[in-house]
Order: C-alpha cells, then structure tokens, then sequence
C-alpha cells in the first residue's frame, strides 16, 4: 500500500499507451498548476517514468509553439521575488539555478535588476525591520536586520551601512 500522495499521483495520470502522448497529457497538466522551466518539466516528466527522449521531443515542441518560455518565466520570477520578497540578485540567481534554468538566462534575469533597485529594496527592509524591533537592545537589533538582511542575499557591507545609517537617525532623533 503506497502513501497517499502515491495513490493520488497514480489515479492523476493518463491511461494513454503512447508514450507521447502520456508524456504529453501529464506535461499539460503540470503547466496548467504553474508556470515550469524546461528544466523543472523534464525532471517532472522523467520521475513519472516518461523516456527522457520523449520528454525532451515533448519539451522542444512545447518551446516551439510557446508554451515553455525559459527567458521569460526567469525574468517575471527575478522581478516577482525582487519586488515582492525583496530579495538581492545573489539569492534570485541561485533559486533560478535550482528551477533548472541556464546560466544566460539567469544571467539575463538578474541584470534586470539594477544597483540602485537593490540598494533601494534593502534600504527599505532594513527600515521595516529596525522599526519592528524598536523595542529591544540596540546590539540585538543591529544583529537581528543585518541578519534579515543576509538571508535575502544582500552583501555583509550594504546590510552594515544601511544599519549605521538607521542607527545614527535614531541617535539624532530623525
């Protein structure tokens, strides 16, 4: 007896006897749940036992008519994780990475994002954050945001810089 997401898999996927279109029919079905890499959809073809040929006749043909765009999905996600989640091009590129995209395209992605737009995101985290914390010892808050800082991939010096910055609007009473 297989564990519950097995049994719900096996009842999802297509009875076709082609292999194509199997490999077909489960990569529509996981591009309608969301947008996926080449990358991403190969993996997921080859897990459900699809032939790696198969999966990648089915991948080129879905990049052919457009329904798999790489360069694309990779800037809308670089953007989307930069504005939304304020996250640096350091940690972008690497979730990027993760997704199965290639390096020029991850490269393209990121120089969408610009210095300023990155100094600019984590100016504005940093504030939030050391407002959040107003209530407690200055060394912990410093700790606390530079640390909130790194976690969204911005560098050790910009992290400190914007804090010295807040910490000295708060000494003269900004």
């Amino acid at each position: 007896m297989g564990d519950d997401s097995t049994r719900g898999r096996a009842r999802q996927e297509p009875m076709s006897s082609d292999p194509g279109e199997r490999a077909r029919e489960i990569a529509l079905r996981i591009l309608t749940n969301a947008p996926k890499s080449s990358g991403q959809l190969r993996d997921a073809l080859v897990s459900r036992d699809v032939p790696a040929h198969v999966a990648e006749e089915v991948i080129a043909r879905y990049q052919e008519v457009g329904l798999l765009d790489d360069e694309a999905l990779a800037g809308a996600l670089a953007r989307t994780r930069h504005r939304e989640r304020g996250k640096a091009r350091r940690v972008i590129a690497q979730e990027l990475a993760r997704k199965g995209f290639e390096a020029e395209q991850i490269q393209a992605a990121v120089d969408q994002i610009s210095d300023d737009d990155e100094r600019e995101a984590a100016a504005h985290l940093a504030e939030k954050r050391w407002n959040q914390l107003s209530g407690i010892d200055v060394d912990a808050r410093v700790r606390r945001t530079v640390g909130m800082l790194g976690r969204k991939g911005y560098s050790p010096s910009l992290a400190y810089a914007l804090v010295k910055d807040l910490q000295r609007a708060d000494e003269e009473g900004v």
